[in-house]
């Protein structure tokens, strides 16, 4: 991943994507069940989690999944809570003992990724 053209928070090895929207009345437990959840997700080759083999998770917020596009052309953005919040889950993760890279919270981040499946998988607790 690049930030402002400088390469940031690159795994080189099987891992997982993660790409959390978090909203205002999200708490620090449902962040601690997520990042379990993901943790221990067995969807790695030969039915392995992260926490089976120690592979990295690679944790990028994204406000703009709580897009709503309910009314006019333009997305609003107002219900997806500020960066800080989904840090709880990056900091759980490493609580579980997770290797964790992180994206930049608001930054024109350009991110590059090789898709063994395809398979997108949607954890909304």
């Amino acid at each position: 991943m690049a930030v402002d053209g400088i390469s940031v928070g690159a795994i080189e090895e099987p891992g997982l994507l993660v790409l959390v929207g978090v909203t205002h009345d999200d708490t620090p437990e449902q962040a601690g069940r997520l990042a379990a959840k993901l943790w221990g997700l067995r969807i790695l080759d030969g039915e392995k989690s992260c926490s089976d083999i120690g592979a990295p998770l690679l944790v990028i917020s994204q406000f703009t999944l709580y897009a709503d596009l309910a009314k006019g052309r333009r997305p609003s953005w107002s219900a997806a809570a500020p960066g800080p919040v989904a840090d709880a889950v990056v900091q759980a993760l490493r609580d579980l003992g997770a290797r964790v890279e992180t994206g930049v919270f608001g930054a024109d981040m350009k991110v590059s990724l090789v898709n063994d499946g395809p398979v997108t998988i949607i954890v909304d607790l």
